[in-house]
């Protein structure tokens, strides 16, 4: 996944002031506790970021994949 498709799909779900305080203070337990930006920083791939930042703020299954709308560069 692209970063550009991570900002897409956390600013989709959260909105944007909302998506850059997780981004920088969720704590993921399934990557050790590090937040998004930590993992980030470690090399960790974007999909499984957010697919971690899923699990720990409770986002619906059904929208881990994105809100139906179009995106502008694909998953």
């Amino acid at each position: 996944m692209r970063h550009t498709v991570y900002w897409e799909l956390m600013n989709d779900e959260f909105g944007s002031v909302r998506a850059a305080s997780l981004h920088q203070d969720l704590a993921l337990s399934t990557l050790g506790s590090a937040t998004p930006a930590e993992a980030v920083e470690r090399g960790v791939d974007m999909r499984t970021i957010w697919l971690a930042v899923c699990d720990a703020a409770g986002v619906p299954r059904e929208r881990w994949l994105g809100r139906d709308e179009q995106r502008s560069t694909p998953f």
